[in-house]
């Protein structure tokens, strides 16, 4: 009995090119909610950032009955600047952007803290990148100067597309 050899023992080339081109629809995919992924964990990290400085200030508001004038990104947040030994200190450091590289010469995107001149109330400001978030504090038009013209830039990011204020703070105006 003779077995008999079959002279297609591989694959053909359209063969080979339809699992490359669903391999790569699928890495494409992968990518994607990968990518979208990073956006909204970035962006659930600069809410709770924002989140525990206005904690801080609220602190600092009920030993001063008025907020600091400023606010140092990445450095201790007492009363006195430089923090003296005898100092409250109400956050060890505050945070940055997640975005923002230590080794880069300037921050590309950043955290803005807006107070009301007299010091009654404040704003903390920050960048969006996920662009279907429509949750609280979030305007994807950005918003607007509430103490001048023109819309809050936050960076290189562009526009600043988060907010939360004060307790007392009235609602920040949109564009």
């Amino acid at each position: 009995m003779k077995h008999r050899v079959d002279s297609k023992c591989g694959f053909t080339l359209i063969e080979l090119l339809i699992v490359i081109i669903i391999m790569g629809v699928l890495a494409l995919l992968i990518f994607g909610n990968y990518s979208t992924s990073l956006k909204k964990g970035r962006d659930v990290r600069r809410k709770n950032d924002l989140s525990q400085i206005q904690k801080a200030l609220e602190m600092y508001y009920e030993d001063y009955s008025s907020y600091p004038a400023s606010i140092s990104l990445g450095s201790k947040f007492c009363y006195a600047s430089p923090c003296y030994a005898i100092d409250k200190v109400y956050m060890i450091k505050l945070p940055n952007d997640p975005q923002y590289s230590s080794s880069a010469p300037v921050n590309t995107s950043t955290y803005s803290y807006l107070r009301e001149p007299g010091g009654s109330y404040y704003y903390l400001l920050s960048c969006i990148e996920n662009k279907n978030d429509l949750g609280n504090g979030v305007s994807q038009t950005g918003y607007k100067n509430p103490f001048g013209t023109g819309t809050l830039s936050c960076g290189t990011c562009g526009d600043c597309k988060y907010a939360i204020g004060a307790f007392n703070a009235p609602l920040i105006p949109t564009p």
